[in-house]
């Protein structure tokens, strides 16, 4: 989980990012102190939440939520507030939630995490460009990657692109959303397994894929738990 937090006062920023961080240690944490650095960051970097402060100097974080629209990718938006009277100004933007900082402690691992059930929930996505433009495909609708160089194949129920990427990069990405390491060459979707063999597997779709010798061991016990399960 990615999360971005903008507050001009520093000290409020420190607090709120040791706050995230003891409680969801995993999180990868941004941090900025300013909406102009804010606005900037979110053009070059997508998150997935968003703990904004509303009474920033220069431009608040009304006019910032304004321009959240404009995202391809818009953040859950968390506003963080000492001024109560604001609350009611921030609906028009659709706020996931409020944090008041006189009650950081209590409110923010709360608000956190239904942030992380709420984004669980949604079925996932892998983005990648290609030649075509951006492509989104559901994970569950991808069989499998297959590595060439620098380059991957993906292979979907119905389709296939190619993409610039490494295949260790797709393993460490979409290993914890059930896609297996099986080859130096091939990385495969678990729930897209029919048959295990000895030295390959077979897909529901009638493909066969190599395993190789250095990856059999650990994508066999990992294929057996999932399919026992």
């Amino acid at each position: 989980m990615n999360i971005l937090i903008c507050d001009d006062e520093p000290q409020i920023l420190h607090q709120i990012s040791e706050k995230v961080h003891n409680d969801f240690p995993e999180w990868q944490i941004m941090k900025v102190g300013n909406s102009t650095e804010l606005l900037g960051l979110l053009q070059e970097q997508e998150c997935d939440i968003l703990l904004l402060d509303i009474d920033m100097p220069v431009i608040n974080g009304l006019d910032i939520a304004r321009r959240l629209e404009n995202l391809k990718k818009k953040p859950l938006l968390i506003f963080v507030t000492s001024h109560d009277e604001l609350v009611y100004d921030s609906l028009q933007f659709h706020p996931f939630g409020f944090v008041r900082k006189s009650y950081l402690e209590t409110e923010l691992p709360r608000v956190l995490r239904d942030c992380e059930k709420e984004i669980n929930s949604h079925s996932r996505h892998y983005h990648f460009r290609t030649s075509e433009g951006e492509i989104k495909l559901l994970l569950d609708d991808i069989l499998y990657f297959e590595s060439e160089g620098n380059y991957i194949s993906v292979y979907a129920k119905d389709i296939s692109y190619r993409f610039r990427e490494t295949i260790t990069t797709l393993q460490n990405t979409l290993e914890k959303f059930g896609f297996i390491r099986i080859h130096r060459g091939f990385l495969v979707n678990q729930s897209a397994v029919e048959v295990l063999g000895t030295d390959e597997l077979k897909l529901y779709n009638g493909m066969k894929l190599p395993i190789g010798r250095n990856y059999a061991e650990t994508a066999k016990k990992r294929m057996m738990r999932y399919m026992l399960q």
